[in-house]
């Protein structure tokens, strides 16, 4: 492939014990005060979306760069010796004085993740520590969880704007993803609905979670399906006809070109904008304007082998789906490899252990794979 990608944004340690099947299916069950809970061997990996995605796009064909910012510590050290495992660690940034940015993942089987998460390094990330010498030889350039990057949502959402209108002007396509949202922190209080107004005419492709944008632009119904289904996860509820489309075209709206919203078990949702705005998206990404415009459509998720954690599915999904774009492929083909790529990722504590070629992903579909 000769198209060129840059992954830049949220990067981290993910600390994730092994935890057996529970009888109890309440969370509040699980973790009690003063309960010892025995755990397997923890998996300990890289995190974030510029390993997740990054590294998922790596292995799937592309050339890509990374670019992150990690403390000078141990933490950094094994998120160096990680990436160099596949020759991505030259454009991390390594910060004196800031700890690199961790999470202790409980993936407890039957219940969404939780995360316990540290910032670090990556709420220091701004304009100032891109790689415009990378950007500007790439066709492509996809920022990953603004949400967990302090610098990403002050001000307004300033700095994140001024990186994805810098980028486009620099030649690139503009991509990206978000990260879900503590109500209780101070990323959570941030007005999303403003920074994404702000933000998205920079966007040539959206590829957010539907929980993290119900939240960001329809906060009334994200409280009102959280009260009406305590504990549950949102995407068992959620209508295809009257929550995602309308929040499909709201993006598309707000300025997107490209949108695809990723809905968990149930699938994935994507819509686009006419030939006008796709024939704006960078000449490098050679995008074919009359496959892509006025699209969408409904890719229902491939049934795993087994789970055992989500964590990085959608990363992955989206790493499928921007590497897809890459090669030049079909939008309907771009979502059906980011859906079975997302099914292969759960198969695996990390995000990248589960990963399928596209080769082996066409060889399990011909076979029979069944979809949810």
């Amino acid at each position: 492939m000769s198209k060129k990608a840059v992954v830049a944004g949220h990067i981290c340690i993910d600390i994730t014990p092994g935890i057996p099947e529970q009888t109890k299916k309440s969370i509040q069950d699980i973790l009690t005060p003063g309960r010892l809970i025995n755990v397997g061997d923890a998996d300990i990996h890289t995190g974030g979306a510029v390993a997740n995605t990054g590294l998922a796009m790596k292995l799937l064909g592309a050339d890509v760069t990374l670019a992150g910012k990690i403390g000078d510590d141990a933490f950094g050290d094994m998120i160096i010796s990680i990436t160099d495992k596949y020759d991505a660690s030259k454009g991390l940034i390594r910060s004196k004085g800031d700890p690199t940015s961790y999470s202790v993942v409980l993936a407890i089987p039957g219940v969404d993740r939780i995360f316990l998460h540290n910032p670090g390094a990556n709420d220091t990330f701004c304009i100032d520590d891109l790689p415009m010498d990378a950007i500007k030889e790439a066709a492509l350039f996809h920022f990953g969880y603004p949400t967990s990057m302090k610098r990403m949502y002050e001000d307004g959402g300033r700095q994140l704007v001024d990186i994805m209108r810098k980028v486009r002007e620099a030649g690139a396509a503009t991509s990206l993803d978000l990260a879900a949202l503590d109500p209780d922190t101070e990323a959570g209080r941030a007005d999303w609905t403003a920074i994404m107004s702000k933000t998205l005419p920079y966007v040539d492709i959206f590829v957010p979670s539907i929980e993290e944008l119900i939240y960001m632009l329809d906060r009334e119904k994200y409280d009102r399906l959280r009260n009406e289904n305590p504990g549950s996860d949102l995407t068992e509820v959620i209508d295809l006809k009257r929550d995602i489309e309308p929040l499909g075209r709201m993006c598309l709206d707000m300025g997107a070109r490209i949108v695809l919203i990723k809905c968990g078990a149930p699938g994935m949702y994507y819509c686009t904008q006419g030939p006008e705005e796709i024939g704006k998206i960078s000449m490098r990404l050679s995008l074919d304007v009359k496959a892509w415009a006025d699209r969408k459509g409904y890719e229902r998720s491939f049934k795993p082998d087994k789970i055992l954690s989500g964590t990085g599915a959608g990363d992955t999904s989206a790493a499928a789906f921007l590497t897809c774009i890459l090669n030049g492929c079909k939008p309907e083909d771009c979502v059906k490899y980011a859906a079975a790529t997302g099914a292969c990722c759960v198969e695996a504590y990390d995000a990248i252990g589960g990963l399928k070629s596209f080769e082996e992903l066409d060889r399990k579909i011909a076979a029979g794979w069944q979809k949810n």
